[in-house]
């Protein structure tokens, strides 16, 4: 994770290689996430500083555009897919129950920032649905059980339990 220092020395840093203009803000914004991981408040304070607007229209642009993440992401990033297939397959249910065991809503991060949580339009695995994708692992044909089940290994980790296997292969005993 970064320092608030480190964050606002790399925003500083970004602003220098732009020009001060209002069609600036998109390529900013998005130039800080891929640098950070997310849009920190201090972040969106320094652009429109820098932009010379206010810090309410920098946020309404981060809150807008549904690629900007204002939370960074947890170790476990976990994505339910909400698009057509997996809603009226019970991607909604899935959700629910992720929520619940993870004590987050979706686009938020648990406070150990192990967990992160997102709502997604489309995954791409529509034949699977619903799905949802913990880390690079996709879990196909979710159920709220099979939820629960696939975060298992992730929160025994999370927990630093002593056990055989590895998230990367579901928890399994070799």
């Amino acid at each position: 994770m970064v320092t608030e220092k480190q964050a606002s020395q790399a925003v500083a840093e970004i602003l220098r290689s732009h020009e001060k203009e209002r069609g600036n803000l998109i390529p900013l914004l998005q130039e800080v996430q891929t640098r950070l991981g997310y849009l920190p408040r201090k972040a969106m304070q320094q652009i429109a500083g820098f932009l010379e607007m206010p810090e309410v229209e920098v946020w309404g642009v981060a809150t807008f555009y549904n690629q900007f993440r204002l939370n960074p992401l947890g170790k476990y990033h976990t994505a339910v897919c909400m698009g057509t297939a997996c809603h009226l397959a019970g991607g909604k249910l899935v959700l629910d129950t992720i929520e619940r065991e993870l004590g987050i809503r979706a686009g938020e991060t648990t406070a150990d920032g192990d967990f992160s949580l997102e709502r997604v339009a489309c995954i791409g695995c529509c034949m699977l649905a619903p799905v949802t994708v913990i880390g690079d692992r996709v879990y196909p044909r979710m159920t709220p059980f099979k939820a629960e089940e696939a975060l298992m290994p992730y929160t025994r980790e999370a927990q630093g339990a002593t056990r055989e296997g590895t998230p990367e292969d579901g928890g399994q005993a070799q």
